[in-house]
Formats: C-alpha cells, sequence, structure tokens
C-alpha cells in the first residue's frame, strides 16, 4: 500500500475536469466538475439522512439503482434543494452530460452543492457541457476537485496503490467540505474511484462499512448537511479477479479504502470554516466500540471543548463534561485526559480528576495546529478515534452572510 499522485484520475480509465461554467459570480472558481470511466463501472453510495435532501440525490439513488454508472457531474455554488423544479433540473444536468458522452442519461449520477433554496439555472451548465467534456484528462482530478469547492479553503485528494492477484490496482478520491458538517452516513461531497474489480454489492458493503469508522466520526459545527454524498465507483480495469465476497482480496481492498478515506476525513476536519487546528480525539479503553466512537464523537462536537483548543486553553473540564453527556455508560471516577501534539504530551486528568499540570506546556503544546486528545476510560480494550475542529471568530463571519 503506497501513497501516490493522481486523485480520481489515479485509476486506470478515470478522466475528470472542472470549469467556470457561470454559476459562480466569481469568475476565477470553477463551479462544474465531470469525473467519467471509460467503460460502464459498478458504482455504490451512500447519502444524508437529513430529512431535507438536495434533488441530485434523488436523481443519483435512482440511477444507481442497477449498481452500475459511467459519469458524475457536480455542480458548486448552488445546492438544488428546497426547490420546486429541483428534480428536472438534476435530470437536466444528467440528460446533458449523457448526450455529451455518447451513453445514455441513466448512467450519470448527479451532485450539488452550495447554497440551499436557490433555483439553479441550468443555462450555464448546458453551455459549459461542450468545454467541460472537451477538457476531460486524466492528469484532471485536481480540476475536478477545485470544481467541487465551496468554503473550501485547500483541495482535497488522494490516492493509493495496492495489489490484488497479482494485479496492481488503484483507489483515489476527492473531496469537499469545510463547512455544514457533522454527518450521520458520510460528509458533504467525496467522490471516490478505482480500477479493482469489485461487484455493487460488495462494493456497497464495503463504503457502507468504511464509513460508519471514518466520514461518521467527524463534526465540524454540529449541522448534517441536505447535501452529502459519497459515490464509489469501481471499473474493474486493473484485471484482477472480480471480487464477489468476502475474503483476503477484500480484506485488502478494505485497506486501501479506508487509506483514503482517513485522509479525506483528516482533510476535512482540518479545513473546517474558520479552523486553526486539526483535532483528533482517540478514546482506548473503553468497554466496547460503540462506546468508544460515542465519547469521540461527543468530545470533538463540544462547542466549548472546540472554543478551549482555539484559545490553547488546556480546560480539561470541557472533555469531561463532552464525556458525560455523551450518553455513553462510563465510570466517570476512571476517565483520563491527555493532551498531544508535535511540541509534546501532558497529562490533566486522572481517574476523574484532575492532576497537577504546567499551563504553559500544556498551552504550548495546544498552540500547535494539530492537537490529539487522549482519552482513557479503563474499562476494557476497545479504541476509537474522531476528528473535528476548533471554534473560531472566523466561523461565524463566514457563517454570518454566507448567503448574500
Amino acid at each position: 500500500m503506497k501513497l501516490i499522485e493522481g486523485g480520481v484520475c489515479a485509476a486506470k480509465g478515470f478522466k475528470a475536469s472542472g470549469i467556470h461554467c457561470g454559476i459562480r459570480k466569481n469568475h476565477s472558481k470553477k463551479d462544474l466538475a465531470l469525473i467519467v470511466s471509460d467503460v460502464p463501472a459498478s458504482g455504490a453510495a451512500v447519502y444524508t439522512q437529513n430529512l431535507v435532501k438536495g434533488a441530485p440525490l434523488e436523481v443519483t439513488k435512482k440511477h444507481l439503482a442497477n449498481g452500475k454508472a459511467k459519469a458524475l457531474i457536480c455542480n458548486s455554488g448552488n445546492a438544488n434543494t428546497c426547490n420546486a423544479n429541483g428534480i428536472e433540473i438534476a435530470e437536466a444536468m444528467c440528460e446533458l452530460t449523457a448526450k455529451a458522452l455518447g451513453t445514455e442519461p441513466g448512467d450519470i449520477l448527479v451532485a450539488s452543492t452550495g447554497v440551499i433554496g436557490q433555483p439553479l439555472d441550468i443555462d450555464p451548465i448546458q453551455a459549459g457541457i461542450g468545454p467541460l467534456v472537451s477538457s476531460l484528462s486524466s492528469s484532471g482530478s485536481s480540476d475536478a476537485c477545485e470544481g467541487i469547492m465551496t468554503t473550501d479553503t485547500k483541495k482535497k485528494e488522494i490516492a493509493v496503490e495496492f495489489e490484488l492477484n497479482g494485479k496492481i490496482c488503484h483507489l483515489g478520491g476527492i473531496a469537499k467540505g469545510s463547512g455544514m458538517i457533522h454527518p450521520n452516513m458520510a460528509t458533504m461531497l467525496v467522490f471516490l474511484t478505482t480500477d479493482a474489480a469489485v461487484s455493487p454489492s460488495m462494493l456497497q458493503k464495503a463504503l457502507s462499512t468504511d464509513i460508519q469508522n471514518t466520514f461518521n466520526m467527524i463534526s465540524v459545527d454540529g449541522d448534517t448537511s441536505t447535501n452529502d454524498m459519497v459515490v464509489l465507483l469501481a471499473n474493474g480495469l486493473s484485471g484482477n479477479k472480480e471480487i464477489t465476497e468476502d475474503g483476503e482480496d477484500f480484506k485488502v481492498f478494505m485497506k486501501a479504502l479506508n487509506t483514503v478515506t482517513v485522509h479525506l476525513c483528516r482533510a476535512i476536519a482540518g479545513d473546517g470554516e474558520g479552523a486553526t487546528k486539526l483535532l483528533e480525539c482517540t478514546v482506548s479503553g473503553a468497554k466496547d466500540l460503540q462506546t468508544a466512537k460515542t465519547v469521540a464523537k461527543s468530545v470533538i462536537s463540544s462547542s466549548l471543548t472546540k472554543a478551549a483548543m482555539f484559545g490553547a486553553d488546556a480546560n480539561w473540564g470541557r472533555v469531561l463534561c463532552a464525556i458525560g453527556y455523551s450518553g455513553a455508560d462510563v465510570d466517570v471516577k476512571s476517565v483520563g485526559v491527555s493532551f498531544k501534539s508535535e511540541a509534546g504530551c501532558i497529562e490533566v486528568c486522572r481517574n476523574g480528576s484532575g492532576v497537577p499540570f504546567s499551563e504553559e506546556f500544556a498551552s504550548e503544546i495546544l498552540s500547535k495546529e494539530e492537537i490529539d486528545i487522549l482519552v482513557t476510560l479503563g474499562e476494557g480494550n476497545a479504541c476509537a478515534s474522531a476528528w473535528g475542529c476548533d471554534l473560531t471568530y472566523e466561523y461565524v463571519k463566514i457563517n454570518g452572510d454566507y448567503r448574500t
């Protein structure tokens, strides 16, 4: 397993592109992206559990019912959510893309991200389809990544190389997500591609299993988006024997998938709106996995803990508070807390009570860009990690006038 360049184009037979078509007022920002496989691919997806869902999710779910897809188109700047003609617009995006690619609309998946409740004009998309298709390239991942960004400040892409049955395979992905992130299935928009041969059912099993410990374990602001979607396409061009059941090959594939998704989770959390620090909470000594996950997610979701981390304040009481209201059955008198970064590690709580520590050293540790919050529960062997970011003045500024 090794990291490689290429993002969603690292896998054989995938091309991508991204352009500015006119949805966004800022002409320097791309707002339309396309990912295409040379051959029909197995497909799997997970969607937001918010009852308010973007029209593209409904269309994608319908088109992916047969477990196959050939391309995915996505716009930024407008979520196409809560619009009377949303389904019509999403279907039109698929029809325009299919015509330009010489395939069927049902082969196209669609996604949108941006402002909710604003009508999405099909005209700029229609005008942009030609340039979008003509600019498809095996080196176009970065352009596609840029085309799906909203308040993101950094592009999020990664790829890995691994081996199945003596065949070299690749799996890569791009993601967007900075605010409105507190998923209950996945987060914002994540598009993954692989040239490994995997049946649709096993691809869905892999994705649905992986997100429980990756995308479901991040939080920026406690808000679950209406347009969250993760899509995984596998075109089989690596030539490996198709994975159709559990076994060693499936385990290797799962490891490759998890390597990519954990990287994207950390990138999304670290690029939270207004964030200055990436927070990772690792819980160990839990009686079971669910307890560990519940505690870790509660800690990184705590606004007070996030604010303390912004101020480099070792206010460990905020962490204990978040553990206490998490809903997990823990013995508070057994809880320990430490803070760690590249500057060092400091214990601040043992057996549910504070211990003497240097405020100056603690502040130095918490002043770094990546902070580990280490929680021990002392009740078992289960562990879990969750990712988040600090809460800053800039977050309020960004969201105070996001629409206007």
